[in-house]
């Protein structure tokens, strides 16, 4: 197995990037809560995962024009089209779809409806962006006051916050569906694989999963200059990822301020644990940096790439130098790591 492993650190001011509806705790009849969770005691704001999918999804969609699976909606079930061939959002976000389905019918060349229940694991996995150190969080009291009469105030909640997140990408998984009829593994009909065949997919064989009698099970893989470039392009979406809540007058800058990535032969991650809250502040640790490169180097192909913005954390600079001239990581500024890491990528 072998896989992209990510970790980022954003730094936010006066943002409220995610927010969890009407604020129940104010006499304010207009009030909006950002998410929070707690933890030690303290609240800490987030940014849900399923959000930062979503700004994920929709960079993809502007800067690099993909071709995004259509939403389906049936009374209180939504859905996309579940095609992972032609829509790379369902091959590299997952999906769930239970109805019917056209498809054209490799046989005849006609369209035909079929009845279809289909899932896939999200090859892209990620976390949820969560502070790194306690800060607290203010409700800011405003007002609309153009209006004759009384102004009519509304609160909302900010926040200033470096937030850390981590996410993995399977890449033997991207662009390979498997039709095993069990929940995760049908990503596919068999109308849709021998469709997907047709039109240049090949077939491989997978040891790792397994029919009903034990035997390994054909899956489904298109072309390899595809799967890179879907690859390729969810990293590289780093470099122009926005949004958010309230950016109209709580403007944020989503993008990494530092990024680690590494090529990993396994699917745990090992970035989680690099920034801490050590005296109230958030801190990065060269210390267990270190550690992960001393006890999974032999699992790490090529080198851990390291990115800092400057201007951001800048007394890591030396550090990361000195383990850039150790042969350990490379280093160097976060949108020309991404591309240098990318580059590196070998299917």
């Amino acid at each position: 197995m072998k896989t992209i492993q990510g970790f980022i650190l954003i730094d936010v001011d006066v943002a409220a990037l995610n927010n969890a509806g009407k604020d129940t705790s104010t006499t304010l009849d207009n009030a909006v809560m950002t998410k929070k969770i707690r933890k030690n005691g303290k609240e800490y704001p987030y940014v849900s995962g399923q959000a930062w999918r979503y700004w994920w999804r929709e960079t993809l969609e502007k800067k690099f024009n993909w071709k995004m699976s259509p939403v389906i909606r049936e009374s209180k079930i939504a859905y996309t089209e579940a095609d992972p061939m032609v829509y790379p959002d369902d091959d590299m976000f997952g999906y769930m779809r239970a109805g019917k389905k056209t498809i054209t019918d490799p046989d005849t060349g006609k369209e035909k409806k079929i009845n279809v229940t289909l899932t896939r694991v999200s090859p892209l996995k990620n976390s949820a962006l969560i502070a790194v150190s306690y800060n607290p969080i203010v409700q800011h009291w405003s007002t609309m006051a153009r209006q004759e009469g009384d102004a009519v105030p509304y609160g909302k909640d900010e926040y200033c916050a470096i937030m850390k997140g981590m996410f993995s990408i399977d890449i033997d998984m991207v662009g390979t569906f498997s039709f095993v009829n069990r929940t995760g593994f049908l990503n596919i009909n068999d109308d849709m694989r021998k469709l997907y065949l047709k039109n240049g997919a090949r077939e491989i064989e997978d040891d790792f999963i397994k029919d009903k009698n034990g035997n390994p099970v054909k899956l489904i893989r298109i072309d390899d200059t595809e799967r890179e470039k879907r690859i390729k392009e969810t990293l590289l979406a780093l470099k122009y990822l926005s949004g958010g809540a309230m950016q109209t007058t709580n403007l944020a800058d989503v993008t990494p301020k530092l990024i680690v990535l590494a090529y990993f032969n396994s699917g745990n991650h090992i970035f989680s644990h690099l920034a801490k809250e050590e005296l109230g502040s958030a801190v990065f640790s060269i210390d267990a940096l270190k550690e992960v490169i001393k006890e999974y180097g032999n699992d790490i192909d090529e080198k851990i790439y390291v990115g800092k913005r400057e201007g951001f954390m800048d007394e890591l600079k030396e550090e990361f130098q000195k383990l850039k001239l150790e042969n350990k990581i490379e280093f160097g500024p976060v949108n020309e790591i991404i591309d240098k890491f990318t580059d590196q990528l070998k299917l």
